[in-house]
């Protein structure tokens, strides 16, 4: 993407998902100091600003997994670091406005999430082939069903009903839900593995 509509994308980003959608159009984005021309150069309707928005989403879940190697590391500590990350650069990601663009623009929110959970299942498989083979998770499990079981995790993660935006925040539901994950899954070492890092980075965390 162009280095100057990354910049417009994040601002409309922060706008929308402290606003919402309702009744949004390119003369709001005066509002935050970007000219309705600078936005009319990269895309022509509202509905393709939110697909870059989503494809800005999805690039920059991505590139956790080029910018780290985790070619040598432990299945476990992949999971902290993903989880970190997740939460340090969408938290303020909130389902209200998830839903708004799954409503408004069904399909391009349904693209978007074919893409995404792809991605995702095809991580998570290798982090469970991984863990089996360092036996920090057990070696009786089926990547492919765990791999889906993760992503049905996730959607409900997603859905105001059961977690209003308003009680729960983004990366305390997903730090839970990999909480129950690892000791659904774990070996005991892994299990002991994974109470000691929590631990560790919990106190190196702390105060962040």
């Amino acid at each position: 993407m162009d280095k100057d509509f990354i910049q417009i994308i994040e601002k409309v980003r922060a706008y929308l998902f402290k606003n919402g959608l309702k009744d949004f159009s390119f003369d709001k984005v005066q509002d935050f100091g970007v000219s309705p021309s600078d936005v009319s150069k990269f895309v022509g309707s509202v509905e393709e600003l939110v697909e870059k928005i989503l494809e800005y989403e999805r690039k920059s879940f991505e590139s956790i997994f080029t910018q780290y190697n985790f070619e040598g590391q432990n299945a476990i500590d992949i999971l902290f670091i993903v989880s970190q990350e997740m939460n340090d650069r969408f938290e303020n990601l909130s389902p209200s406005i998830t839903m708004e663009f799954e409503s408004l623009f069904p399909e391009v929110y349904k693209k978007h999430m074919e893409e995404r959970m792809e991605f995702i299942f095809d991580k998570i498989r290798i982090n469970i082939q991984k863990g089996m083979a360092q036996g920090m998770y057990r070696n009786d499990l089926s990547d492919e069903m765990v791999g889906r079981m993760y992503l049905s995790r996730l959607e409900d993660m997603h859905n105001p009903e059961l977690y209003p935006p308003e009680r729960f925040k983004f990366g305390t539901i997903y730090d839970t839900m990999i909480d129950q994950f690892i000791k659904s899954i774990g070996t005991e070492d892994g299990i002991n593995y994974y109470r000691q890092r929590k631990q560790l980075l919990g106190v190196l965390s702390f105060g962040r």
